[in-house]
């Protein structure tokens, strides 16, 4: 046996374990986004649909759906994801930390989100509400 095929098989082996802890990964935030989303009551499957899921996002969040226009802009596109997973987490009644969590680990801490013990207490964001009348 040459070097050359056992260092092949040992890159193979490498790659393909590589490769089915990524998909493994992939599937439990899948799994974990879909759960999000219906905590929120809204349908799972929007989950996995590129574009819309981020218009059910903000929905769930209260931000308007013109919003999605900005994820195509750069660097706005960076500051409405930050502004959106913080309050993802305020309407699930977490603080900023966990919000920092969902942005810079999100394979760890959308899982504990969906998969956890928090409800789902509404938008956090909305349309400012009316002054008071005063008689």
């Amino acid at each position: 046996m040459e070097s050359g095929d056992l260092f092949g098989g040992i890159a193979a082996l490498f790659t393909g374990t590589f490769l089915l802890l990524i998909l493994v990964v992939a599937a439990i935030v899948i799994a974990a986004w879909w759960k999000v989303f219906t905590k929120a009551g809204q349908p799972g499957w929007a989950a996995i649909i590129p574009i819309y899921n981020f218009v059910v996002l903000l929905k769930i969040v209260g931000r308007p759906v013109w919003w999605v226009i900005l994820m195509f802009v750069p660097l706005a596109n960076i500051v409405i994801g930050i502004i959106v997973h913080l309050e993802l987490a305020k309407s699930f009644g977490k603080g900023t930390g966990f919000g920092i969590g969902l942005i810079l680990l999100g394979a760890i801490f959308f899982p504990i989100l969906g998969f956890g013990d928090a409800r789902y207490l509404g938008p956090v964001s909305g349309p400012p509400s009316a002054p008071p009348v005063l008689a």
